[in-house]
């Protein structure tokens, strides 16, 4: 079986010094709910089948923050960041955009869960419960450790630039 593919965009602006900040989304729901450090993210999801990747990272960055809210990008704005495997095998493929976010205007798309596990129940929470801007020392902390290498390629990318 071949590995889930997810497609995602590093948001960046420059900082008040000369290294970017970037923007990270804390997964919503009750599973991550006290998670902090190594457990944010890129704002992205899963590839459909026959969906260009490209497409999709810019689909995912409005149904993650909300189609209101979220910049309104262009393909040709995106500048590639390659692909890494997470722990669990998911290969994230990465773009990186320049833009702004205000993250009070934050309004991520909902996911249904049965909540208690057993109850019967279901809940909705959302896909992301909060994003924030981070300078790239507190972005490394914070970010899923297999995701974190998409920093080094965003700092190298703009270094080159």
């Amino acid at each position: 079986m071949a590995a889930k593919r997810s497609a995602g965009i590093v948001l960046f602006r420059r900082g008040k010094r000369s290294d970017p900040e970037v923007l990270l989304a804390h997964p919503g729901g009750p599973f991550w709910a006290k998670r902090d450090a190594g457990a944010w993210s890129i704002p992205k999801g899963q590839i459909e089948d026959g969906e260009d990747p490209r497409a999709c990272a810019l689909r995912e960055l409005r149904e993650e923050l909300g189609a209101e809210g979220a910049p309104a990008l262009e393909r040709e704005q995106l500048l590639e960041l390659g692909a890494v495997r997470q722990r669990g095998g998911k290969v994230v493929e990465a773009w990186a955009a320049e833009a702004e976010f205000d993250p009070g205007c934050l309004a991520s798309n909902t996911f249904a869960l049965e909540w208690p596990p057993r109850s019967g129940s279901e809940r909705d929470f959302p896909e992301v419960d909060r994003v924030e801007w981070f300078d790239l020392r507190e972005a490394r902390r914070r970010i899923l450790p297999a995701q974190a290498e998409l920093l080094e390629r965003l700092l190298a990318r703009l270094d080159g630039a």
